[in-house]
């Protein structure tokens, strides 16, 4: 009997050994060796077939390209501060006018403290669900935010220009976010509308993308992140996101468009951030927080603000300070990502 009962020991010791190994090398990449750093001049030609929706892209002349005019045209016109009630109207009306002009139809949703506009194309498959693009669109009281965030509203603009005649199998939802500055008033009152998160997919956020800065040390990092700064030079594009999401931040890693070239794009730094910001509350400050308190897989696209640039808040963040090509550059990285991320 008790040699039965050491047999049946080993097995089960031999079992418990073999199922711990297999689990050590499931999870053997950990958060910080899944943070990403993709120069565009090394990106080797993705070798998978194409689907039906990137050949369509392909015969229309590849993936759209934005337009380094349009952008910074949208800059001049939104050179002013966007803060009080009669400001902040004045913008909606560029916002709305622009979007109908394109064929799109806004929104305005108010809530307490202001008013959000969104604006819809649906898919092709409901089932598929929904991909948002949004950036808030007002500002401090003594700055007229070029950077912050009339950059992010004018890639919006330019993506509701080239995305907008090309059918999507998932629903692209482009929204400007008010009161941002103010405590993330417009993105909180968004996602307390659970409509709003129904089948929702993912969230791009863009806040402040039009700042480069090439000098050694002017490119700063928050305190508490789990790896080493890749350079103390601002030249790359910062996308964060939650590490409970990583599809986004591949999705950022894996442009649509790598057989042709993209020799003009900045740099892309991804960083998933565990436990929500727990342990780096400085990445929680922009409009894609309230969307991981919900549980909604988002990431934040950025210049890294006043990690770089000394124009962050201040009367001087104005259009002659934009890096024309960094910010046409990183329009293109969110237009690539939001095309992938529309027809998985």
């Amino acid at each position: 009997m008790k040699k039965w009962i050491w047999l049946m020991l080993l097995v089960l010791m031999t079992v418990a050994v073999m199922y711990g190994s297999a689990f050590v090398r499931q999870h053997e990449v950990s958060v910080v060796d899944s943070i990403r750093f993709e120069n565009p001049l090394s990106v080797k030609k993705d070798a998978k077939t194409p689907t039906s929706e990137s050949q369509s892209y392909s015969r229309s002349g590849d993936i759209p390209q934005v337009s380094a005019e349009n952008l910074f045209a949208h800059i001049q016109k939104l050179y002013y501060t966007r803060y009080t009630p009669v400001e902040r109207s004045r913008t909606r009306a560029y916002i709305t006018t622009e979007l109908k002009k394109l064929g799109w139809k806004p929104k305005l949703e108010k809530f307490s403290d202001g008013i959000n506009i969104i604006a819809e194309q649906p898919g092709t498959e409901k089932a598929a669900g929904t991909i948002i693009v949004a950036a808030h669109y007002d500002t401090i009281i003594i700055s007229p935010g070029a950077d912050d965030n009339a950059s992010g509203v004018a890639v919006l603009l330019e993506i509701a220009r080239i995305l907008g005649s090309h059918s999507h199998s998932r629903t692209l939802q482009l929204v400007f976010f008010d009161r941002e500055e103010e405590g993330l008033l417009g993105s909180k009152a968004f996602v307390k509308n659970k409509a709003h998160l129904r089948n929702l997919q993912g969230v791009i956020v863009m806040d402040m993308v039009g700042f480069s800065c090439h000098t050694a040390g002017c490119q700063k990092y928050p305190k508490g992140l789990l790896f080493h700064p890749v350079g103390d030079k601002g030249d790359f594009v910062a996308v964060v996101g939650d590490a409970e999401h990583m599809q986004l931040l591949k999705a950022f890693q894996n442009s649509p468009d790598k057989d042709i070239s993209q020799s003009h794009l900045p740099p892309t730094l991804t960083l998933p951030v565990p436990l929500k910001g727990l342990l780096t509350p400085d990445v929680l400050r922009s409009d894609h927080a309230p969307f991981w308190y919900q549980g909604i897989g988002a990431v934040l696209v950025t210049d890294t603000a006043n990690l770089r640039t000394p124009h962050y808040h201040q009367p001087s963040d104005v259009p002659a300070t934009i890096d024309r090509e960094f910010f046409a550059g990183a329009a293109q990285v969110v237009v690539n990502a939001t095309i992938t991320l529309l027809k998985s």
